[in-house]
């Protein structure tokens, strides 16, 4: 008999290092989980910051960029301005030098058409 109650009292006792191992897993389990949630979160933040890092550079590239487009277009227009203004000059003395040949050939009385 004290061996059968010795026997039942270990299988009760078994039984609750049972429970308590199941208790304690399950426990280490949710913590693990809980764990896992955090470090996707903070990935997930991380990804996002990272992200608009780079969004907020590639902007800022793209205005220096569009700066400095604006720029060599501009020294470009004054340059063509330049070059034409010095066209300009001499498409009109030649004009007037044909001008004033074609009036100094002209009567007096007639006008040139």
């Amino acid at each position: 008999m004290e061996l059968i109650k010795k026997i039942k009292q270990a299988e009760a006792e078994a039984q609750q290092i049972i429970e308590t191992a199941k208790s304690e897993a399950a426990g280490q389990t949710e913590q693990a989980r809980q764990r896992r949630r955090d470090l996707l979160d903070e990935a997930e933040r991380q990804r996002k910051k990272t992200i608009q890092d780079a969004i907020s550079r590639g902007r800022a590239q793209a205005q220096q960029e569009i700066e400095n487009l604006k720029a060599q277009a501009e020294k470009r227009r004054q340059e063509l301005r330049q070059k034409a203004e010095h066209k300009k000059a001499a498409a009109v003395a030649k004009v007037m030098d044909c001008v004033g040949s074609d009036f100094a050939k002209t009567p007096q009385n007639q006008v040139p058409v």
